[in-house]
């Protein structure tokens, strides 16, 4: 027998689907789900939580000529799966595979590429505007999580829709939680929403108020329930909040606002996890996973291995809290991911978790170093981006001691072109009073923390995901000098200047050509004497590090022997000026002939021509 889910390979094929038969349909989308990402990994419960709102939205919606705006991305397994792309899940987040997230390239209902937060309402919004211009009447969804609505972008937008007549829906993803549980006053306001007699009888609204009826009607009976939303105070028509795993409340409601004319936001409930115990019980947990048995769970890990950077990071941090009660730790919203649980369980009044907020989370830790705190802000290389105006403006400028722990730093296998840590030294290193520091190992970067910790100007110490060489580490409060690199290999003719990562590969393949090596350590300021003394004693230089070479480290060395009038032969490695799509991130390396065989590969075609 045929299961539903094999006979749909579009949308269309979805709509000629009798009503009655979309609740097994979920059922087996749920487990098709869960069993496919089991054995691929990726995000599983945000996609568990969204498998009866993907197919009411198809449903309903006339898909693509209808645009569905998915924020971040986390959540549209089940789209894709929709969407023609069933049986090609098993190659999701891999090498020439499907990418974890929404991409125009990839498919027609992929209408906006994501994978970082808040966007969906902007471009939903453009798109309804351009619609509007050219005469078309489509309707304009973007689909975005309450963790996603705290970032300032979503209320600029929301500002700015709200006071325009388009037909613009925004369905706020309402499942109580972001990557980490959700924090501040909007959280706060939601749960009020949802609570006691409001919600009761809330539920029943969206069928019996909405569709062509007056809206002066609508408007009248919503006031009996509840004074005016903060959503209808930005200009729109506010509904629900309804129960997002109810396909008969989802379907009538959403067929009704398709009536409705000007800004709509529908507020849905859904849980992360849905339909999976497991992932009901800790939807962190399940949040990004691993290949694992879906019938048994994940198992933890055994102990005994490495420590990844971010685990070091977060056991300095606690050490240091503990030694220095100045310190105080900032997060948007990534505690898991940062290396940070320990330390909001030991040190909750020096912990702010300040929610998908880049922006903020500079500047206010700017403000905490202006009376007197140490501020550690933990975030990704990649949405450090994000706050990259309040990093020039409120801590550079004005020479703020802020440090910058930056996580994911380089390739970072699965999330692909959105999350690569690629373009920090370039984007870091021409701002003026800023450190770049970037450990090559375990110990290292314990130090290095310390080191930017008790600068009284910015710093960054920037590491990779995943685990170093395996040093010991050395617990102490140690710093190291500042912008002094060390010689970690003497050989003759080829010198090859490390940065972070790139010092185990470089030693590796340094062996075969006798090469010398240099653990740079610092990005800024550089050791110009160490550089000046290789560049005097070798006939190649060569730079290595895992960021773009256009603006990186190695142009900082061309930079340095230019202004030292030194004129020696530099070979600069490091990523392409192209984006690098998902992958293996030991492929992914080797593919930009950044591991041991690559860099022998380059430097030897280098000698050869010279």
């Amino acid at each position: 027998m045929t299961s539903l889910l094999q006979t749909i390979e579009s949308p269309q094929d979805l709509r000629r689907l009798g009503r009655g038969q979309l609740k097994p349909l979920a059922d087996e989308l749920r487990a098709y789900l869960l069993d496919s990402v089991s054995k691929t990994g990726g995000h599983l419960s945000s996609n568990l939580g969204t498998v009866e709102l993907s197919i009411a939205l198809h449903y309903v919606f006339n898909t693509p000529y209808d645009r569905l705006v998915w924020d971040v991305g986390h959540q549209t397994y089940p789209h894709k799966i929709l969407t023609g792309r069933r049986d090609r899940m098993p190659t999701l987040r891999q090498q020439g595979g499907l990418s974890g997230f929404p991409r125009r390239d990839e498919s027609a209902y992929d209408t906006f590429g994501t994978a970082h937060s808040s966007t969906s309402i902007s471009a939903a919004l453009g798109m309804a505007v351009a619609s509007k211009l050219r005469g078309e009447e489509r309707q304009c969804i973007a689909i975005i999580g309450d963790g996603a609505m705290t970032a300032g972008m979503a209320f600029e937008a929301m500002n700015n829709a709200g006071d325009m007549d388009v037909n613009l829906l925004v369905i706020l993803n309402d499942n109580d939680m972001s990557i980490s549980p959700p924090v501040g006053a909007l959280n706060k306001y939601l749960a009020k929403l949802m609570s006691g007699r409001f919600y009761s009888r809330a539920k029943g609204l969206g069928q019996k108020v909405l569709g062509p009826i007056a809206r002066r009607a609508e408007e009248h009976v919503k006031g009996m329930v509840t004074p005016s939303t903060m959503f209808e105070e930005f200009g729109f028509n506010y509904i629900g909040p309804i129960d997002g795993h109810d396909l008969d409340a989802l379907l009538p409601t959403l067929n009704n606002i398709k009536q409705l004319q000007g800004p709509q936001f529908l507020h849905v409930v859904t849980r992360k996890g849905q339909g999976y115990k497991l992932a009901e019980a800790d939807p962190v947990l399940y949040h990004g996973v691993s290949k694992f048995d879906s019938s048994n769970g994940i198992v933890g890990a055994k102990s005994g291995g490495k420590p990844a950077y971010f685990q070091v990071f977060g056991e300095w941090l606690c050490a240091m809290a503990a030694h220095d009660k100045r310190l105080v730790g900032i997060t948007p919203a990534m505690r898991e991911g940062s290396g940070m649980v320990q330390f909001a369980e030991k040190f909750p009044d020096r912990y702010f978790d300040v929610g998908i907020a880049e922006q903020h989370s500079v500047t206010f830790a700017a403000g905490l170093a202006c009376d007197g705190a140490k501020p550690v802000v933990a975030i990704y290389s990649t949405f450090l981006q994000r706050g990259f105006d309040q990093l020039i403006h409120d801590v550079q400028i004005q020479n703020l001691p802020v440090m910058f722990a930056l996580d994911r730093a380089g390739l970072v296998g699965a999330d692909g072109a959105t999350h690569h840590g690629s373009f920090d030294l370039s984007y870091l290193r021409c701002l003026p009073n800023m450190t770049v520091m970037t450990p090559s190992d375990e110990n290292e970067c314990w130090h290095m923390l310390s080191t930017a910790f008790y600068m009284d100007t910015p710093a960054a110490v920037r590491y990779p995901r995943g685990t170093g060489p395996g040093v010991a580490i050395e617990r102490d409060f140690k710093t190291l000098p500042v912008g002094k690199g060390e010689l970690r290999r003497q050989g003759e003719k080829i010198a090859i200047l490390a940065f972070g990562s790139m010092l185990t590969p470089a030693l590796a393949a340094a062996e075969e050509l006798n090469a010398s090596v240099a653990n740079m350590r610092f990005v800024k300021p550089l050791d110009t004497e160490l550089i000046l003394s290789l560049a005097a004693t070798h006939e190649l230089l060569v730079t290595v590090e895992e960021n773009v070479v256009m603006g990186g480290a190695g142009s900082a060395v061309l930079e340095l022997l230019q202004q030292n009038r030194r004129i020696v032969a530099v070979l600069q490695l490091g990523l392409p000026d192209r984006f690098i799509d998902q992958g293996d991130p030991a492929l992914q390396l080797k593919a930009c002939a950044l591991d041991k065989d690559g860099l022998i590969r380059s430097i030897k075609q280098r000698m050869e021509e010279t």
